[in-house]
């Protein structure tokens, strides 16, 4: 089988990484990929935002199957493109992707589908954004999304009604989040911790590809800014058999049945973000594609014939289908830029790699990039290093041990990944 990974992050070089791993897989290209998916796969340079040139790569390279790593490129239209053309890719259409790329189509959808989340309001304009801010108590936080992709930093969450209207003029009036935020969604605060649950789809079928947990802000003990994510643990010790059936029968199910109804059959990977409230699971947000940083712990724990499973999704056959979980432990750490998330720097020379490596870690480029036989950073979120062992504690462990051998001028990360998997598991409540 001869495959195209479309994408150049972290969460695209450990999709390459399992590839190459598969025996169904002949042929291995990433695009545009980076330096670390090019010990794997033959990187071809492309425009991920002109889906004709990907569809015109796709069929110069004779590919069997085209998987789809961002979220963009689906937002505009990829998986539609390859489908009339008669192509395989693994990535929904329009409508499924505007589960990710419109948080008010989102969330109308879920009202209309029954699908548990958070009470919410759409706003259009300044005015009546200001008025629905006015309107909660503050009793509990509020929290402001941008309606469109914003890279996983769209998300405001306002402790006071200072900050929440900060929040609606900076979105809407400064355009911090570009269009993204010229609509808003405002929503009540959920509480409980978040589980993210993941599945391979095939528009009738879904197929569990295990459980993780995320960490968004940029600090230790979940502190500062919302990132895109600065490190995951693998699986969730929070998932239990129960709340799994709930997620399939009144999330998943719902998810299938409406692109269904809507014309769209959903086809790719389906990645559901889930507050454990006190009512029950409900959903904080859907994804269209695999998580970033929750591929690189979730397919080292994948067991089976990787390759064949998403060829099978992307021709509509998973009936009889299964991936299975190793009982490793997964722990990520990304090592991110100085300034990230509010910018990054370029062209800081890494060094220590190798030493990473020789730890027994997996070390997945994001912002990486060549520069004269070199590796240098290009962009916020520069590498994950992932820990692999039988415990979360061993896991966590190697993952630092790994991060500690890494270098680069203004290198920032977090030390408490996989703190909140060890207490699970020891029977401590996760909040």
């Amino acid at each position: 089988m001869n495959i195209l990974v479309l994408g150049s992050g972290g969460r695209e070089h450990a999709l390459v990484w399992r590839l190459a791993a598969d025996p169904d897989v002949t042929g291995l290209i990433a695009a545009p990929g980076n330096p670390g998916m090019a010990a794997l796969a033959r990187c071809v340079p492309v425009d991920l935002t002109d889906p004709q040139a990907v569809l015109d790569l796709a069929r110069r390279e004779r590919v069997d199957l085209t998987v789809v790593g961002p979220e963009a490129p689906l937002a505009l239209g990829l998986g539609a493109v390859f489908r009339q053309a008669g192509a395989a890719i693994l990535g929904p259409g329009p409508l499924g992707a505007a589960l990710e790329s419109s948080k008010v189509q989102a969330k109308h959808f879920m009202a209309q589908y029954g699908i548990p989340t958070a009470r919410f309001a759409v706003c259009d304009e300044l005015d009546a954004a200001l008025a629905e801010v006015a309107r909660h108590d503050f009793a509990s936080p509020l929290v402001i999304k941008a309606d469109g992709l914003a890279g996983g930093k769209g998300v405001v969450i306002a402790e006071d009604r200072a900050s929440a209207e900060a929040a609606v003029r900076a979105a809407m009036v400064d355009r911090t989040f570009g269009e993204a935020g010229a609509r808003l969604v405002i929503e009540e605060c959920l509480s409980g911790p978040e589980v993210s649950a993941f599945y391979l789809c095939d528009g009738y079928r879904a197929v569990p590809l295990s459980t993780a947990q995320d960490h968004k802000r940029i600090f230790d003990a979940d502190r500062g800014p919302n990132t895109g994510g600065m490190g995951a643990f693998s699986p969730s010790p929070l998932a239990t058999p129960d709340m799994l059936a709930f997620v399939r029968s009144r999330i998943v199910e719902p998810v299938l049945r409406g692109m269904r109804e809507a014309g769209e059959p959903y086809v790719g990977f389906l990645y559901v973000s889930l507050m454990l409230t006190d009512d029950g699971p409900k959903v904080i947000e859907f994804n269209v594609r695999f998580g970033d940083p929750e591929a690189q712990v979730v397919l080292p724990r994948l067991e089976g014939r990787f390759a064949q499973a998403l060829r099978a999704a992307a021709e509509g056959r998973l009936a009889g289908v299964s991936l299975q979980e190793s009982a490793d432990r997964c722990v990520g750490v990304v090592v991110a830029s100085r300034g990230y998330p509010a910018s990054s720097e370029s062209g800081r020379p890494i060094e220590g790699l190798d030493a990473a490596a020789a730890e027994g870690t997996l070390v997945f480029h994001a912002g990486t990039a060549a520069d004269n036989g070199r590796i240098v950073t290009a962009g916020g979120r520069v590498l994950t290093i992932v820990g692999r062992a039988a415990s979360f504690e061993a896991a966590m462990q190697t993952a630092y041990r790994g991060v500690d051998r890494v270098r680069f001028d203004g290198m920032q990360f977090r030390r408490d990944i996989g703190q909140k998997a060890i207490a699970a598991e020891s029977g401590a409540e996760i909040r």
